[in-house]
């Protein structure tokens, strides 16, 4: 409250600004809900409950004993996701999207099983004789890859492959009596559907994997008796009729769990829990994004600088196994600060004039490290995701503005040889701290972070080489790289040295590949016409 008192009263003598720039916060309480363990056994326990109803609400046997069963994958469950995924489990958020996906699996596998079971819905099915059969035809519609695609896509395969495992450990309790055949269904479709959705980077190939899904589903079908009988000997033996309805809801089944979590399951849940899958990356990288298209405008160097930073981002990122599409995506808005004082910036600013001329080396570096910051306000204002932020407050880290802090240093040091003159004293002669030249960061906290971070250093540097080289290219690759390691930046950022060899070799051959020599061409004004060849002359005698 004082605070606010305080703002006021310089707000009215003309000593702050009335404006607020837009801050990303984070509670105490979501910090708690984050992080904490008491969150963390809420969520464990509301899935243990949810399990528990699953398996009380039939009349199966031995209700205790597939509890108790459960329980133990639980555990199981919980052990592996400690060890095997130390990145999702400190964060609630994470463990909350697995394990509801897992109930919302289970409990649709319950719902299918208990309309197979259903006399009316019996009833209502096209009459096949047997009720195995009837049975057999809903049990072929068994979602066996909701949680396993949903997960692939939104958290990758090492989750899909996870998910695959537990819900048919679970799925084969709640069906009953665990079966082997149902278990191996769901292992096998779960897998499949990993397999296929690898790289997803649209819709359309959520249908696809729903499509193999189903071929598989019915292979293995086929296999276990689920579809048929058929009698091979004799066709007129065999009802295919029957055979036609299972062979359509073994196929589209998974087929229409596709549609649901591609058009619904998955933007749901990128909503809620601040996921952003290739799909949407691929979305959010058309260059006629507002801010985009002002920096065309605006700030055309800025705009060419991003394009290339994405170019080689995306190549080095492809290259370690990172996300080459977040790479390239970050990279576009990575620098967006720079709109709001364009003409400070090398790339933007007009050969006839600096601005930087007029100011003290302090005061250009404020308006140099501001860019970030007005670049995380503009990013907020336009609803930019949350990994776009991060890129663009921690791509400089706490890197040093190297330029004019020696600038200042050199000015801290005519001053002293003036005051020698003068005589003025040392003391009386400010000191110039590091630490005003700095940025702010945070250090980048991913690779793709610290790749766009090499990236952009790189690329600025590579502007200033008079005659482009390969040896000089690997030369200024080298050296900037060694200064970022020297310095820490890209300790925090999960990137190993191996890692960072692949990523300047691949830096190399996309800075030569952009920055190649030209022939020199001949002027077609006042050239000199070649001598007629002697056959010329032989014709024009001729003639």
């Amino acid at each position: 409250m004082f605070d606010f008192l305080e703002r006021k009263r310089l707000i009215k003598k003309g000593l702050a600004s009335s404006k607020t720039r837009r801050r990303r916060t984070e509670s105490e309480l979501f910090q708690t809900l984050e992080y904490g363990v008491g969150a963390k056994v809420a969520i464990f326990l509301g899935f243990i409950l949810g399990l528990w109803f699953l398996i009380y609400s039939d009349s199966a046997p031995q209700p205790t004993e597939r509890v108790l069963i459960g329980l133990l994958i639980f555990v199981t469950a919980i052990a592996q996701l400690w060890i095997n995924h130390p990145n999702t489990w400190p964060r609630n958020s994470r463990v909350l999207l697995m394990f509801a996906i897992f109930l919302v699996h289970l409990a649709a596998v319950k719902m299918v099983l208990a309309a197979a079971n259903h006399p009316v819905l019996q009833a209502g099915t096209v009459d096949f004789g047997r009720l195995s059969d009837r049975q057999h035809l809903w049990r072929l519609a068994l979602p066996f890859v909701l949680a396993p695609l949903t997960l692939s896509v939104l958290l990758g395969k090492n989750h899909g492959i996870y998910a695959a495992i537990f819900v048919s450990l679970w799925g084969s309790i709640i069906y009953g009596e665990i079966d082997a055949k149902f278990l191996v269904m769901s292992l096998i479709t779960g897998f499949v559907a990993v397999f296929v959705t690898i790289e997803v980077r649209r819709r359309s190939r959520l249908v696809r994997a729903g499509f193999f899904v189903g071929i598989a589903t019915w292979i293995l079908a086929v296999i276990f008796g689920w579809i048929g009988p058929i009698v091979w000997e004799s066709a007129s033996g065999t009802h295919w009729g029957m055979v036609g309805w299972q062979t359509l809801v073994a196929v589209g089944s998974p087929i229409v769990v596709a549609f649901i979590v591609g058009g619904g399951l998955v933007p749901v849940c990128e909503w809620l829990f601040g996921i952003t899958t290739d799909i949407s990356w691929l979305e959010l990288a058309d260059l006629n994004h507002p801010l985009l298209k002002r920096m065309t405008i605006e700030a055309p160097g800025t705009y060419h600088h991003s394009l290339v930073v994405a170019n080689l981002a995306e190549a080095a990122a492809e290259a370690i196994g990172a996300n080459a599409t977040m790479a390239r995506v970050c990279s576009y808005f990575h620098d967006i600060g720079k709109l709001v004082k364009p003409e400070y910036f090398t790339e933007n600013s007009r050969h006839d004039r600096n601005p930087h001329d007029d100011l003290a080396p302090t005061m250009s570096a404020l308006v140099i490290i501001a860019h970030v910051k007005e670049g995380v306000d503009l990013a907020l204002k336009h609803g930019l995701n949350q990994e776009i932020i991060n890129v663009i407050q921690q791509h400089h880290g706490t890197s040093l503005v190297y330029y004019f802090f020696k600038r200042a240093l050199q000015q801290q040091e005519d001053a002293r040889a003036g005051g020698k003159i003068m005589n003025i004293r040392d003391e009386d002669i400010p000191e110039v701290s590091e630490e005003s030249f700095r940025y702010s960061g945070p250090r980048p906290q991913s690779r793709e972070c610290g790749i766009i971070s090499l990236a952009d250093c790189i690329e600025s540097a590579s502007r200033s080489l008079e005659r482009v080289t390969p040896q000089k290219i690997d030369q200024l690759i080298s050296d900037l790289i060694e200064k970022r390691l020297f310095d820490g930046q890209l300790k925090d950022c999960d990137i190993t040295l191996r890692e960072i060899e692949v990523i300047a070799e691949s830096f190399k051959y996309t800075l030569q590949s952009m920055l190649h020599s030209r022939v020199a061409y001949p002027s077609e004004k006042n050239e000199t016409p070649p001598p007629p060849s002697k056959s010329a002359i032989t014709r024009m005698s001729a003639a």
